[in-house]
């Protein structure tokens, strides 16, 4: 979530690099005017829960999500929301982008209206929610006022991890005894226990934990071509996967393209925190399996699941998996490099184009069209999504760290 520090002897750009290098300056600015008008329209909202969310003990906040074209109105969720770091998260990545101090500032206030999750046990998505705010604040603000909170959320994340299993519980209640269920979408949060390892006052189980779950994870998640299962069910008394679930994939014998970005992006990840070769190896697995898919579209883009051609693209699984790939091609080296970071830039481009990236006004000024959040449910297909605005912003930051300003 975080981007790496990527130190590269200066190489010769492809025609491709060159024409991405040379929108960058247009596509921050467009992204910042976008995120500017978000902002204005979703502030006075900050406060305005529902009488139901009103009425909880803990009080309720919310942040902009999404949009609801059905109701022509941003779709403001709950801080606890599983996606509630992206907004703020973006908001720093364009303070980054563009040094701009309104972006600093602002993100600086929905960042902090999100710090109640540093106490969350009941999910595993406070990774998500607090490295990508309160993370990015304590990497561009250069301080450590936010340390012990992210510290706190570390250990609340530990909570959910079952050390006979070796995996850390991705939903469900701590106690539930029915099911453990796990998803790929956990080696997301293995970054903020990486980080809260290494951290003034952290401690090595953090580590142990989320090497454990993602080489757990690389054992029993994936087929053998590398393709990802959405969600596994585990015995908690055998230890052994006792079912498989399609969860938001098309079937459970197809792969979810956002699942296998968040594989992607997690083992290359994994990799840079621990420079296990095992997770370098995979993560090239898990990326092959993807690029080379007969039913990858031509312009990078997947089809909201691998095995659904001809449907709804999902410009978040694109998102990811280029920013994913961009970090993946400076730990391999040579030719098989190189295709990583091609194909990187080519599903940039694509959505830095006029049938992905929205014009001002449209998309509810969200950057990216055509998002799919969970189609078997009847959820969020053809819109655009939070999280794929973040690591677009965040791939475009890092292909820049590699070419150069």
């Amino acid at each position: 979530m975080i981007i790496s520090s990527i130190i590269l002897a200066a190489a010769t750009a492809c025609p491709c690099e060159a024409k991405l290098q040379s929108m960058l300056p247009e596509v921050f600015a467009k992204s910042a005017a976008h995120y500017r008008a978000i902002d204005a329209a979703a502030t006075p909202l900050m406060d305005k829960g529902d009488a139901a969310r009103e009425a909880k003990p803990h009080g309720e906040r919310l942040v902009p999500h999404g949009w609801n074209a059905k109701a022509g109105k941003l779709d403001m969720r709950s801080i606890y929301w599983w996606t509630s770091g992206h907004f703020p998260g973006s908001l720093w990545y364009l303070y980054e982008a563009t040094g701009d101090d309104f972006f600093r500032d602002r993100a600086t206030v929905w960042t902090e209206l999100v710090a109640p999750n540093s106490k969350v046990t009941d999910n595993h998505d406070v990774g998500f929610i607090m490295y990508c705010s309160f993370g990015n604040a304590r990497r561009l603000l250069k301080t450590d006022r936010y340390d012990a909170l992210l510290l706190e959320t570390a250990d609340s994340l530990s909570k959910r991890f079952n050390p006979d299993l070796g995996l850390i519980r991705s939903w469900g209640a701590l106690g539930e005894k029915r099911n453990f269920l796990v998803i790929p979408d956990n080696m997301m949060n293995l970054e903020l226990l990486e980080w809260a390892a290494k951290a003034k006052g952290g401690e090595k189980r953090f580590d142990d934990i989320a090497r454990s779950h993602a080489t757990k994870t690389m054992g029993h998640h994936f087929r053998a071509d590398g393709g990802t299962f959405h969600v596994l069910d585990y015995d908690q008394k055998t230890l052994r996967v006792k079912g498989i679930e399609r969860g938001q994939g098309a079937s459970c014998e197809t792969a979810w393209s956002r699942g296998q970005s968040w594989a992607i992006y997690g083992y290359a990840m994994m990799y840079r925190e621990t420079r296990d070769p095992a997770y370098l190896e995979f993560a090239q697995k898990v990326s092959d399996f993807a690029i080379n898919h007969p039913n990858m579209p031509v312009d990078g883009v997947p089809y909201w699941d691998y095995g659904a051609p001809g449907e709804e693209r999902d410009t978040s699984a694109a998102s990811i998996m280029a920013s994913g790939l961009l970090e993946l091609s400076t730990f391999v080296p040579g030719d098989k490099g190189a295709k990583y970071r091609a194909f990187a830039v080519k599903q940039l481009l694509s959505l830095c184009t006029d049938e992905y990236f929205a014009k001002p006004g449209e998309n509810g000024d969200w950057l990216l069209k055509h998002g799919v959040g969970h189609k078997p449910a009847g959820g969020e297909i053809d819109t655009p999504l939070d999280y794929g605005d973040y690591y677009f912003l965040e791939a475009l930051l890092r292909f820049r760290s590699l070419v150069g300003r």
